[in-house]
């Protein structure tokens, strides 16, 4: 464990139940997330992970149980601190018409400027240090609506940069994007998570790009955790089965040696070859 992941701050849910009027989507959820790491939460569709990343991110509240940040319930936590530590990027952004990327990226330094604090110089350095990093600076007088899909990406990944947060929270980053783009966007995660120390805390549907990223991984099924771990140990045919009602073949992936889902038409017995 680097000296970065000894100081992040920690993020845990404690006996969590969430969802909507009427119907719980989590119930009794326990989840630390490890600090200064990169998770991925994967699962198949419904079964709680986006609802389970808008708790631990406070846009959604829990109807059991809490959040703590260091120990501490999140409810405790003014929003304003919260957000100086705890960054979110939603799986749908929109930004208003005609708004252009530098402001759009200016705007990740709202919670760490007090009501009537002026614009400051070290404001100006960050988020011009957010486009240079995520490659989006000759594009700051562009509106964000002109952009591509990769391109709008990149830059809601510099707002939430420029908040400057100790832990990053992503929806379905890659969500629409071709695969290129998706590798540039995970690598960005990667580089930001390996250079700052950032936690990082992803929901995506891209099984083998999850497992080739993750240190840790999360597998959600209805609602709760069915395997936690490191991609290697926790991604088996097994639980492919149970979280996605999948046949797989789980094997080695050739360049990270991480493991590669390869679904088995008709449902063939794939056991005795898994890794």
């Amino acid at each position: 464990m680097t000296s970065a992941s000894v100081s992040a701050p920690r993020l845990a849910a404690r006996g969590l139940a969430a969802g909507y009027p009427g119907r719980r989507v989590i119930e009794g959820l326990d989840l630390e997330i490890a600090p200064g790491r990169i998770t991925m939460i994967i699962g198949a569709n419904a079964c709680g992970k986006s609802t389970l990343l808008g708790v631990l991110a406070r846009v959604r509240s829990p109807q059991e149980g809490r959040i703590e940040l260091d120990g501490a319930d999140v409810s405790t936590i003014s929003r304003r601190t919260f957000a100086q530590t705890v960054g979110l990027l939603p799986q749908h952004p929109s930004a208003p018409d005609g708004l252009t990327v530098a402001e759009l990226v200016s705007r990740g330094r709202h919670p760490h400027r007090g009501v009537f604090q002026r614009w400051s110089a070290a404001d100006t350095a960050r988020v011009g240090e957010a486009m240079a990093r995520t490659g989006v600076a000759d594009l700051a007088d562009r509106p964000v609506g002109d952009l591509s899909g990769g391109q709008r990406q990149r830059v809601w990944i510099a707002m939430a940069l420029a908040q400057d947060p100790r832990i990053l929270l992503l929806d379905e980053p890659t969500t629409f994007l071709d695969l290129s783009h998706q590798i540039e966007v995970l690598d960005l995660l990667r580089e930001l998570n390996r250079t700052d120390g950032t936690t990082i805390v992803v929901v995506l549907h891209e099984l083998n790009l999850a497992a080739r990223y993750a240190d840790e991984l999360v597998v959600m099924s209805h609602g709760r955790i069915v395997a936690q771990g490191s991609p290697g140990d926790v991604l088996t045919a097994a639980v492919v089965s149970e979280a996605f009602s999948l046949d797989a073949l789980v094997i080695p992936d050739p360049l990270t040696r991480t493991p590669l889902v390869v679904p088995v038409p008709g449902g063939a017995h794939v056991a005795a070859h898994e890794h």
